[in-house]
């Protein structure tokens, strides 16, 4: 185990993949752009059209990581167990609960807190259902906790997929498995599209399509699969992998003409119940080409192995600053009359340090703690590696 220095504020692994931090990165920036895009100044507008998407690659990203935490066991001869499971849940417990539940806290008895008046009830925040109850757009305060919830019920789910298909393994039932989960998600859209949300009134139309396929975890599995499936190749096919890996710029390239395909399906602006061929294949395309994004960052060469500025600083913050930057921005708005309004760049600096502000303070002070407390008592009964890059939050 990589044991910690004592008071070191932040959890680093001994070497970090600077792909990872740059995707991690872009994911959250292109996020906290999309959300606060009344705040910003209008020039921004475009990177908003698409910022939407930064959610799907950090699916990618989680299915990737995920994935190959419970599967690299098995790779090395060591078969996933209950014992395994458990204690799988108990980190996923430590690293999500503690922020979260703080965050929820503020929102359930700090009224200001709230970017938008109406709240979803505190047994959907804390059981991560309010994704699959959402009341949309009656319930907006805290509404991008619906990925949460997604990732959530994929912690809970994945391990015990991977022990049934670990006990008696084959590329075939795996290959099968994706396929058919994959090919479900897109028949899913089709049906809730069809029979569901175009019978809905010109009023309706949205709420019900927003309800019934952008949040729920069942019509949004792409992106983690893709991830897992990535994870799989690498663990299990190192040949394939190989040549994959040789390849990065080409996988890059390759990757985001998927994106563009994607988006083109959408006529590149956010997903809509009347563009039938975006809801149905924008979601796997954007999957695919993010998860060779992601190979690509792994590669030998190409372009994500370049080590940008702060990018691991914010990959870092991450977790914090999704949390928190909708409710930050509408209390600034709310305290400093001059935000108000203004969409100017000084205004929008000055929202960006106050976010990074408080996700740092959520982070060393909730986040790093608990990490801390779980690796301490990690080291009580094993001795894993634990990397923060290969444990995400989001």
């Amino acid at each position: 185990m990589n044991h910690l220095a004592p008071g070191r504020p932040l959890l680093k692994p001994q070497s970090r993949l600077p792909g990872l931090d740059t995707l991690r990165s872009l994911a959250i920036v292109s996020v906290v752009i999309f959300h606060l895009a009344p705040f910003l100044p209008p020039s921004l507008s475009v990177v908003q059209r698409f910022g939407w998407i930064g959610v799907d690659l950090f699916f990618v990203l989680s299915g990737f990581l995920i994935g190959t935490q419970l599967l690299k066991p098995h790779a090395q001869g060591r078969p996933l167990g209950q014992s395994s499971i458990l204690d799988f849940y108990r980190r996923r417990a430590f690293r999500i609960l503690p922020a979260y539940l703080t965050v929820v806290a503020l929102y359930l008895f700090v009224p200001l807190w709230r970017e938008q008046p109406h709240l979803p009830a505190a047994w959907k925040l804390l059981t991560f259902t309010s994704n699959l109850f959402m009341h949309y757009p009656a319930e907006l305060a805290f509404s991008h906790a619906w990925s949460l919830c997604i990732e959530e019920h994929f912690y809970l789910i994945l391990p015990l997929a991977v022990l049934a298909l670990t006990r008696r393994p084959s590329l075939r039932k795996t290959l099968a498995a994706f396929t058919v989960l994959l090919l479900a998600g897109i028949c899913l859209r089709w049906w809730e599209l069809s029979h569901i949300v175009r019978a809905a009134s010109d009023d309706d139309l949205w709420p019900v399509f927003m309800k019934r396929i952008y949040y729920p975890t069942y019509t949004r599995l792409d992106g983690l699969l893709s991830g897992v499936a990535l994870a799989t190749l690498r663990l299990f096919r190192p040949q394939w992998w190989s040549r994959l890996e040789s390849r990065g710029t080409a996988t890059f390239l390759t990757g985001t003409l998927l994106v563009l395909a994607a988006m083109a399906t959408l006529g590149f602006d956010y997903p809509s119940p009347d563009r039938t061929l975006g809801v149905l294949l924008a979601f796997p395309l954007l999957s695919l080409g993010f998860t060779l994004w992601v190979a690509s960052a792994l590669a030998t060469n190409g372009p994500l192995k370049l080590r940008i500025p702060a990018t691991e600083q914010l990959a870092t913050l991450a977790f914090s600053l999704y949390l928190t930057h909708k409710a930050v921005a509408h209390v600034a708005r709310q305290s400093i009359p001059w935000l108000t309004n203004n969409r100017t760049w000084p205004a929008a600096a000055l929202t960006a340090i106050l976010c990074l502000i408080a996700a740092t303070l959520l982070y060393r002070m909730v986040e790093v703690p608990f990490l801390h407390l779980r690796d301490r008592n990690q080291a009580l009964t094993t001795s894993p590696a634990a990397e923060p890059q290969t444990d995400p939050a989001i």
